[in-house]
């Protein structure tokens, strides 16, 4: 089994969680669910948000299958108007390729983590284990724990 920094995490915190391995390339959420053969709605994917003004960016956690409402993730931070990052700016402000962006293999460096409110009707979702090619099936509520996510309604029309 692949090991990160994010799978070190989960085990040295004891959280269960099942790791699971893709090929390298970047796959999108929806492509990934097709893989694994689950429901798109369980694989969510994180999308990074820029503020206006300075301050830390956003990572807005939503299913694979659904897009982010940025007015709704600028009402939820207190901002007038919020844009999506680039591929370009998003590896930059975390460091990570796109495909492997993970709030979990982003602690304590001062992002804002938002999760969509559709999480709370599934216990369990498959996130991004911080580089491409590594998924990770966990509770969601172990998620929200180890990343202190706030639960916000920030997909177009609320819920499917």
């Amino acid at each position: 089994m692949t090991s990160n920094n994010v799978t070190r995490l989960l085990e040295s915190r004891k959280v269960p969680f099942t790791a699971i391995e893709l090929s390298a390339e970047k796959h999108s959420a929806v492509e990934t669910a097709a893989l694994l053969k689950v429901p798109p709605d369980l694989v969510y994917k994180t999308i990074v948000v820029l503020r206006e003004k300075k301050g830390k960016p956003i990572l807005a956690v939503v299913p694979g299958d659904r897009q982010v409402d940025l007015k709704l993730v600028a009402g939820a931070v207190g901002e007038k108007k919020v844009i999506i990052a680039t591929e370009k700016e998003a590896e930059r402000l975390t460091g990570l390729k796109v495909g492997g962006i993970s709030a979990l293999a982003l602690l304590n460096r001062g992002f804002e983590i938002l999760m969509d409110t559709s999480a709370e009707s599934i216990d369990e979702f498959i996130v991004s284990g911080g580089m491409r090619g590594l998924m990770i099936r966990m509770r969601i509520s172990d998620y929200l724990n180890i990343t202190g996510a706030r639960m916000a309604s920030i997909l177009p029309g609320g819920l499917p």
